[in-house]
Formats: C-alpha cells, sequence, structure tokens
C-alpha cells in the first residue's frame, strides 16, 4: 500500500509542477484579458462621451431639422384635407357653432350698449369628438414612427460607440 501511496504522492508532485509551470502564462493571459477589457471600457466610455458631446452640441439644429422635415407632409395634409367632402361638411356643421357664438356675442354688446339685461347666453362650446378621434389615431401611429426613429437613434449611438478604429 505504501507503494501506492508513494505513486500518487509522485503523481501530484508531478501534476503541481506542472500546474506551476502553467499558471504563470494563465496569470499572464488572465492579466492580458482583463487589461484588454478595461481597455476596451475606456474606449467605449471615451466614444460614448464623444457621441454625447456631439449630440448635446448639434441638438438643437437636429430637432429644427426633425420639426421641419414634417412642413411638406403638413401642408399636403392640410391641402388634401379640405379637398375631402367629409371634412368641407364637418367644417360647415363647426362653423355654424361659431356663427352662434358670433350672433349671442353680438347680442350681449348691442344690449349691455342700451343698457338693458343682458339675456343672451354665454356661449357654449361643444366637443368635438370627431377630432379627438381623429387625432388619437394621428397620435397613435405619429407615436408609432417616433418610437422607430428613436430605435435608429440608438442604433446609430450604438455602432457609433461600438466602432473600431
Amino acid at each position: 500500500m505504501t507503494t501506492e501511496i508513494e505513486k500518487a504522492a509522485e503523481r501530484v508532485a508531478k501534476l503541481r509542477a506542472q500546474a506551476e509551470k502553467l499558471s504563470g502564462p494563465l496569470a499572464d493571459a488572465q492579466a492580458q484579458l482583463q487589461d484588454a477589457q478595461e481597455a476596451e471600457l475606456v474606449r467605449r466610455a471615451e466614444r460614448s462621451a464623444e457621441y454625447n458631446r456631439g449630440v448635446a452640441d448639434t441638438w438643437r439644429e437636429r430637432a429644427d431639422s426633425a420639426a421641419r422635415s414634417g412642413d411638406d407632409a403638413h401642408a399636403r395634409f392640410v391641402e388634401l384635407l379640405a379637398e375631402e367632402p367629409w371634412f368641407a361638411a364637418y367644417v360647415e356643421y363647426r362653423a355654424a357653432w361659431y356663427k352662434r357664438g358670433h350672433v349671442v356675442t353680438e347680442a350681449q354688446r348691442a344690449q349691455t350698449a342700451l343698457g338693458e339685461h343682458v339675456t343672451a347666453p354665454e356661449q357654449r362650446w361643444y366637443d368635438a369628438q370627431i377630432l379627438e378621434k381623429t387625432v388619437s389615431a394621428v397620435e397613435k401611429q405619429a407615436a408609432a414612427q417616433g418610437a422607430e426613429f428613436a430605435r435608429e437613434l440608438d442604433e446609430a449611438r450604438e455602432a457609433y460607440i461600438s466602432e473600431t478604429d
């Protein structure tokens, strides 16, 4: 049994020697890996700061440009909307309420000028539910397009930061 112990002890000693022989290069490789990872973090932080500086310095121009990018679409929208029969009918309907408002205001002014008790009622405004539904549908689609644009901005930022020279 002593022979078996001696053999096992010799084997452990050999393996320990091999491990010590390999542990140096392994420790070096691990240190190199850690240095490379830290360097990459520093590089990414520098690229992130550079990107952020660019965004901070140009956001006004970019925001103005983004806002103006819808000007032609808005003009087309108004033009096309005015051509829609349902829109013209709705405008006519809403105009009737404005006309009523002007008549009531004129009556209030006349009664006040005559020193009479004002019997004309205050102007009443009625909600235009058709507009709320239209605006809601527009906002939903516009928000989806805006979210897609935000995703593209995030991808551009990540691509910039991840880019290696």
